[in-house]
């Protein structure tokens, strides 16, 4: 579903990316776990659109997307709740979940009625988003502010969903609540590319796993065999 080869892309004269290579299965969820400064959120933001690589190619169900803008990636299904969480403080959370919609509903009669069914089902993962459907996104706490970015990725129904650093900034009662929601989307079938900080974490709900080093992949396999390799165990693990 979604296939990464060979990826270069930095910032201005620096490069970070120095060929990166990953795959994600339909249906499956992969942690790119790492050191800070490794490269993995300029790796998401060079996926979604954010960044414009230098070289290499980004296939979305076997379409490259590499070089398009970020909103027309979106359009073509895919889904990027950034690092920071990014939401629109001043706009009610109805009006952000709306806003994830934007790209496949009609622009003026009929959009609130037709994203019904889209916000019912953000609201029944995040009960405490349906309390404060009018409030403004920037008074949300930090870790509804996170239920939010993830509820309006969702709200574009995307083919692949990027998920980077959710738990970042979060007491670990509501680090564990966010990752039981990752674990119900990846029990729905939802595809998930997952970067995060906590390396046992993301492992223990993911499908295969990446290490980043240096700007390109330097160690991949299931979890499994990750949480027995030495290198990592004392990288991350210990």
């Amino acid at each position: 579903m979604l296939q990464v080869e060979n990826l270069h892309a930095g910032y201005g004269a620096s490069e970070v990316l120095t060929g990166t290579t990953l795959a994600v299965k339909q249906g499956t969820l992969v942690a790119l776990i790492g050191a800070n400064g490794a490269g993995k959120t300029t790796t998401m933001r060079a996926i979604s659109g954010g960044l414009k690589p230098s070289r290499g190619r980004v296939l979305l169900d076997g379409r490259e997307v590499q070089g398009l803008d970020a909103s027309r990636i979106a359009r073509l299904g895919l889904a990027h709740a950034p690092e920071g969480r990014k939401v629109f403080g001043p706009l009610s959370v109805e009006d952000n979940l709306l806003l994830g919609a934007f790209g496949r509903l009609p622009r003026f009669f009929g959009y609130h009625a037709k994203a019904k069914a889209d916000l019912e089902r953000v609201y029944d993962l995040f009960p405490k988003l349906k309390e404060r459907t009018k409030q403004a996104a920037g008074t949300l706490s930090g870790g509804e502010q996170q239920m939010l970015a993830i509820g309006r990725a969702l709200m574009a129904r995307p083919k692949v969903m990027l998920l980077d650093e959710p738990s970042m900034g979060l007491a670990p009662v509501i680090i564990q609540e966010v990752f039981r929601t990752i674990l119900r989307l990846k029990e729905e079938g939802i595809t998930l590319l997952l970067v995060e900080q906590f390396a046992r974490s993301a492992l223990e709900v993911a499908d295969y796993a990446y290490v980043m080093e240096r700007g390109r992949i330097a160690i991949e396999g299931t979890p499994a065999e990750l949480s027995r390799n030495e290198r990592v165990i004392a990288a991350y693990l210990g």
